[in-house]
């Protein structure tokens, strides 16, 4: 496990360089990892209001979480960098700190204990991606912590449960609600009939179940398909579905390997309907997108087009701080980010492990430039959910 403030050279870097050195990092990372103290201490200060604030972010670089997780980190480090460069919250400044692992379970439980081991750290924000941020939900403080972290905003996937709830604070649509988007969005077109592909056995165990209810719920009938990793003959029946429609449950690897396989029917148009962890971005850089296939993604955030002024921020802090395009899972990790710094700008008094999580306890209303957090009881009340299309000669459409 490597551990990183947030004006580490480690992530500024442009597109091709992350790709050249995200093969070398995977490789190093394989093995069993040990933990790295910090890269530098803070200066003693004489009071706790002249000492930063100390956030962690967990996040994993494994070879099929790299697309979604290095731009979620890109994002959460533009928005701390921007708000420490305004001024930090009430004046002190954030140390924001990576914690990068290879999404082992003993790389996570290393990150899990070095984080609460950190007696200045007051939370977790934006842990990704959906596997290693579910770990987490399931992991109990270390015996050696003297309080509980709250983990907020983490890009997680499933639904969290109400004692879960106590100590995890979602901010985006889960798999069910981006999926109910995907269905009702093409069943108001008249389609009938959907294919749905599942990336693994292990996904489709997790999805199959909700995706089947939401698609009887809008009467719909979907047919599952083998699975993207199916080695079996009948799996050769994927390279000319009959489904106008297929609904892809997995992350941008797994898509590019289903798609290349893929073969429209002459003068058909098939469209792939893919969820928040898949990258179009990488996806176009990847290439290789047949003819007759278009693939939509379901993004749990605005648009990046959007005029919202979170978004425009977003652009602009990553215009100032990096050399990138913006891309959806950013601007998942600079609101993620930006949620955390408003719940640390609202306490009154001391900021610490108890008072963040009292703070976030109360489940107030935060509205961050048009992007709205709020809650009845424990339970999100709305949620953002759009889609972008990849056409077939590269371009990215929303």
């Amino acid at each position: 496990m490597a551990m990183y403030p947030s004006d580490s050279p480690a992530v500024a870097l442009n597109r091709r360089q992350w790709f050249a050195w995200s093969a070398a990092a995977s490789a190093a990372m394989a093995g069993d990892a040990t933990a790295q103290p910090l890269l530098s201490a803070s200066p003693a200060r004489n009071t706790d209001a002249e000492r930063p604030l100390v956030v962690a972010q967990i996040v994993d670089l494994s070879l099929n979480q790299q697309d979604v997780s290095r731009d979620f980190l890109v994002g959460s480090r533009s928005a701390w960098q921007n708000l420490n460069a305004r001024g930090g919250v009430r004046g002190r400044t954030v140390q924001h700190i990576t914690l990068e692992t290879n999404g082992s379970p003993a790389s996570l439980q290393t990150a899990w204990q070095t984080a609460h081991r950190q007696t200045g750290c007051v939370a977790l924000s934006g842990c990704v991606g959906n596997a290693t941020a579910a770990a987490l939900v399931a992991m109990p403080p270390p015996a050696d912590s003297s309080s509980a972290l709250a983990l907020i905003a983490p890009w997680l996937h499933n639904a969290v449960t109400d004692s879960e709830a106590e100590t995890v604070f979602e901010v985006f649509p889960d798999h069910q609600t981006q999926i109910a988007h995907a269905i009702k969005t093409h069943a108001s077109l008249g389609v009938k009939q959907i294919g749905v592909v599942f990336a693994n056995v292990q996904v489709q165990q997790q999805s199959q179940g909700y995706v089947l209810q939401v698609a009887k719920s809008l009467g719909l009938e979907a047919q599952i398909l083998p699975h993207a990793s199916a080695k079996s003959p009948i799996a050769n029946q994927l390279i000319t579905p009959t489904q106008t429609i297929i609904l892809f449950v997995g992350g941008t690897p797994e898509l590019h390997a289903f798609v290349s396989k893929l073969a429209a029917p002459p003068g058909r148009q098939c469209f792939v309907v893919a969820l928040a962890d898949v990258n179009l971005q990488v996806l176009a850089q990847m290439g290789g997108t047949p003819k007759g296939i278009s693939i939509i993604a379901t993004q749990a955030v605005p648009l990046i087009s959007s005029s919202l002024p979170v978004v425009r921020a977003y652009r602009d802090a990553l215009g100032r701080f990096f050399d990138e395009s913006p891309s959806p899972q950013g601007l998942a990790g600079f609101i993620a980010a930006r949620y955390t710094a408003e719940v640390l700008g609202g306490i009154t008094g001391p900021i610490t492990r108890a008072t963040v999580l009292a703070a976030l306890q109360r489940r107030a209303d935060v509205n961050m430039g048009g992007y709205v957090v709020a809650y009845r009881g424990k339970k999100r009340t709305n949620a953002y959910v759009t889609q972008s299309m990849l056409t077939q000669d590269g371009r990215i459409i929303g």
